[in-house]
């Protein structure tokens, strides 16, 4: 079997050509800036802006994928709003340009979309299951709810796609743009002397559903395997984590004293206070459960940045 993943050179991309690798496919990925170092040597990585309809096509004819997981896109909340119109050209034509390109191929590949919480906005009811309503607020939400949109519209004209909701993920080497790794990467630098002992933080009292990147990337390659064409599935651990806790694990694990001063920029009018997912779906059709605990995960994460500032 042979996998293509958009977007490898990403936080989740080499995880999931690890993933792929020791599942016996035939891995390649699309990367925009730079070849990733971190991509098993055995994977083959082609240079392609998903906006270049004509460097899909070739690509696409070149490698015949039997299946794609789309990772590629804006993932940063903070961008979108600053940025809005290349958000939405980036995550809304840019997908349609990868599944229009699969599609034009002689044996069409399954294809993985990878989408988001955010997509539901601030949540009726907690879990949230699949069925709860789309009600995005941001940008980027905005442009995944779209996307997922014209996943279902290719799933009629006989395309086979499954569109992820997928929840908070973190671990080693994810960007500091995101609470975890920016937390982590301030705890790291503190220790070296590198900044004074502040930290500056946003709400500490909201609530998200965290999952270590590692079991993400097995739930996507369940998922093509496993899953549903057609249908959206929530990707989540179920708990709810507050900010502090995340904070205060991390802070256990180091022996530096650390003092935290509310940052009012870090908050920002669409956050949502909680955010916690049903998994029922995902593990009823894949048989998935996640494996490796938050402690782990953080311990893990700090030990990254320790090893990187």
């Amino acid at each position: 079997m042979r996998a293509l993943i958009t977007g490898m050179e990403g936080f989740v991309g080499p995880y999931l050509a690890k993933e792929l690798i020791k599942r016996g496919y035939i891995v390649a990925g699309t990367y925009l800036k730079k070849r990733s170092d971190s991509i098993p040597k055995k994977t083959t990585q082609y240079h392609v802006d998903i906006l270049d309809m004509d460097a899909l096509n070739e690509m696409l004819l070149d490698f015949k994928p039997d299946v794609l997981f789309h990772l590629a896109g804006i993932s940063d909340v903070g961008f979108s709003f600053k940025q809005p119109e290349i958000t939405h050209k980036i995550n809304v034509e840019g997908t349609k340009n990868v599944i229009e390109s699969a599609f034009k191929l002689e044996k069409k590949p399954k294809i993985l979309m990878v989408g988001s919480a955010m997509e539901y906005g601030i949540p009726q009811f907690t879990p949230i299951t699949e069925d709860h309503p789309l009600n995005p607020s941001s940008p980027y939400a905005k442009s995944k709810v779209e996307a997922e949109k014209i996943a279902k519209e290719y799933c009629d004209k006989g395309m086979e796609i499954i569109s992820t909701r997928s929840f908070n993920h973190t671990g080693p080497g994810q960007s500091p743009n995101f609470v975890s790794s920016s937390f982590a990467r301030e705890v790291a630098k503190i220790e070296k002397g590198l900044q004074k002992p502040d930290i500056k933080v946003g709400n500490l009292s909201s609530k998200r559903d965290f999952t270590d990147v590692r079991d993400i990337v097995k739930a996507y390659v369940d998922l093509v395997e496993k899953g549903k064409s057609g249908e959206s599935y929530n990707v989540c651990s179920g708990k709810g984590v507050s900010m502090q806790k995340i904070l205060d694990v991390l802070l256990s694990i180091t022996s530096v004293e650390v003092f935290m001063e509310t940052d009012e920029e870090r908050i920002r009018p669409s956050d949502v206070p909680i955010s916690i997912g049903d998994n029922t779906k995902l593990k009823e059709d894949t048989g998935w459960v996640p494996k490796i605990n938050l402690e782990r995960t953080l311990y893990d994460l700090l030990n990254y940045w320790r090893e990187n500032v």
